[in-house]
């Protein structure tokens, strides 16, 4: 019986002691005043009324403002003050409504003893989970600034490697000019249908039995020796280059996870000396305050970890002429080289020392003396001084070949310096990497999750794949395609999600798609895979890279607190 008599009209004395700032927002307290006539006037400004009209249980705004407290008007809003947790707006009309609202812990909505106040309980859990989340924020936002630094030193190194391909093709299409002017002086001076049978001749003297032959000579057997043991070299290179990775990402993650105040002096050993060798600073001292590292920090930090530049000795590579030289090397054509050394052999002309002196003199002077030498052979043949040379055809021959190795090592350098711009770029740009690069370490991290009977892979900026756990065919579910095509680069919603599209088609079905769906998060791990629709995947995981800073951790004083 009581229960029914609590959800009757409230009786009109009651109504009458109404606070008339009942219900309002905190932030529209000073516009619930009387003005001098008494009155008050609505929020829109389209009426004036008594102010003891103001939670009178009638509407007379039209937009509701004079009834905040009471479920007279059905577009009024009432406010939940919830002390002990954060405070809510409900609509006026679910206002003694006899049902406590769950944004309403303290009961407010409805009358006194109706409904139990929660407030400090539902506040507990609240901030509870809330430290936990900010916890994780502050530890992915340290890992962040370790990602940011990364870009930086990423991106000074491109920019040294840049400028030093812009300087080698600058040369090397000055050289292709010289060899090209070179060769059509050779033609010109030579008829063409002469030298083309006398190629032709050359090329038909040189059967596959010769060729076999010259394969058989100490020289060439010597070089395929050295070829093999660099193409050995080259697969420990990159073993070890895998497996200092992967021992880098293991003493990162122990360097930036570990507790300073345990005193496990194995633990504080192996990290000081993971910062030496790899030229870092002490995790303590980045980011201070929890925040992510400053620009004078970070510039500082990459000077720090810019290693010394070794003095190699004449002829030996640096680290960056094995990253993009070997595979050329390697790629040597030797039966070419093998022809190249015959001829070079054969031609006893050019081993005089007029002909060397070519090899001292500067290249700006080449051409010049190219010709010069030419009119003085051609003068002592002319007199009977030296006997004749009946090779032009050879002498063109050379010219082209020469010609075509400096046009190829031209589109090598090109090539080279086409992708150097092309990552550059992205690490500039807020589309690709992100606002600070963040993301150039992840770029080629793989990801995985079982769910069910498969084996989900994510490779960030790669591909996405489906394997069976128990063998089968690998699926393709899509290559990379964008970040959230709903939102614009540098917006935080931006990078929250990746597509991947184009996948390997299903049976009698679309092309297999995927949506990563990400969140801060210490670790960089997949959570959880959902097949929303046929052949449509949507992967949840988690990164570091979305984890920036705590609002309020990089200020003097006290954090900023939500309302309680």
């Amino acid at each position: 019986m009581l229960t029914w008599l609590l959800l009757l009209p409230l009786p009109l004395p009651v109504l009458a002691g109404l606070d008339q700032t009942y219900g309002v927002r905190p932030d529209l307290l000073p516009k619930y005043v009387p003005l001098k006539s008494n009155t008050w006037r609505c929020l829109d400004g389209s009426k004036e009324i008594a102010w003891n009209a103001v939670n009178n249980d009638f509407c007379d705004c039209p937009d509701g403002s004079d009834e905040p407290g009471t479920s007279a008007c059905a577009n009024g809003v009432f406010y939940c003050h919830n002390t002990g947790h954060i405070g809510a707006s409900i609509p006026s009309s679910r206002v003694n409504d006899g049902l406590c609202e769950p944004e309403c812990c303290d009961g407010s909505d409805e009358r006194p003893g109706v409904c139990r106040n929660t407030c400090k309980e539902i506040g507990d859990a609240f901030r509870k989970k809330r430290e936990e989340e900010l916890r994780i924020q502050r530890t992915g936002s340290k890992i962040r600034s370790t990602y940011i630094a990364f870009a930086q030193k990423e991106k000074k190194r491109l920019e040294k490697e840049l400028d030093a391909l812009s300087d080698q093709l600058e040369d090397q299409e000055k050289e292709v000019e010289r060899l090209r002017g070179k060769w059509l002086a050779r033609i010109h001076a030579y008829p063409m249908t002469t030298f083309l049978k006398d190629i032709a001749q050359r090329a038909e003297s040189l059967t596959a039995a010769a060729i076999q032959l010259r394969k058989q000579s100490p020289l060439y057997e010597n070089l395929m020796k050295h070829f093999y043991a660099l193409k050995s070299l080259q697969r420990e290179y990159k073993k070890l280059q895998t497996r200092e990775k992967a021992l880098g990402d293991i003493l990162d993650t122990l360097r930036i996870t570990y507790n300073p105040n345990y005193q496990d002096m194995a633990v504080l050993e192996a990290v000081r000396g993971w910062e030496q060798l790899a030229q870092l600073p002490h995790i303590n001292d980045v980011g201070k305050g929890d925040g992510e590292v400053t620009s004078d920090e970070q510039s500082s930090e990459t000077e720090e970890a810019t290693e010394e530049e070794e003095v190699l000795e004449e002829g030996m590579w640096s680290s960056m002429d094995l990253e993009l030289n070997l595979d050329p090397l390697l790629a040597t054509d030797y039966e070419s080289l093998l022809l190249a050394h015959d001829e070079h052999m054969d031609s006893s002309a050019e081993t005089s020392a007029l002909f060397n002196i070519a090899h001292y003199i500067p290249d700006a002077f080449i051409s010049q003396f190219e010709d010069l030498k030419e009119t003085f052979v051609s003068w002592l043949q002319k007199f009977g001084i030296i006997p004749a040379q009946s090779r032009p055809a050879s002498d063109s021959s050379r010219a082209h070949q020469a010609l075509t190795a400096a046009e190829n090592e031209l589109k090598k350098i090109q090539n080279q310096h086409d992708t150097g711009e092309d990552e550059y770029t992205k690490l500039t740009e807020k589309n690709y990497f992100g606002t600070r690069g963040e993301w150039k370490k992840l770029d080629g991290t793989c990801l995985e999750t079982t769910s069910g009977e498969y084996i989900y892979e994510v490779c960030l900026f790669k591909e996405a794949k489906q394997k069976p756990v128990n063998g089968g065919a690998t699926y393709s579910l899509g290559k990379f395609s964008s970040w959230n095509p709903n939102a614009q680069p540098g917006e935080p919603a931006y990078y929250q999600k990746q597509m991947y599209k184009h996948g390997a088609r299903c049976w009698n079905g679309p092309e297999r798609n995927v949506v990563l769906v990400l969140s801060c998060g210490t670790e960089n791990k997949i959570s959880s895979v959902v097949e929303l629709e046929k052949c449509e995947y949507q992967i949840t995981g988690t990164s570091p890279a979305l984890c920036l800073p705590v609002e309020g951790d990089d200020k003097k004083g006290p954090s900023p607190r939500q309302e309680l």
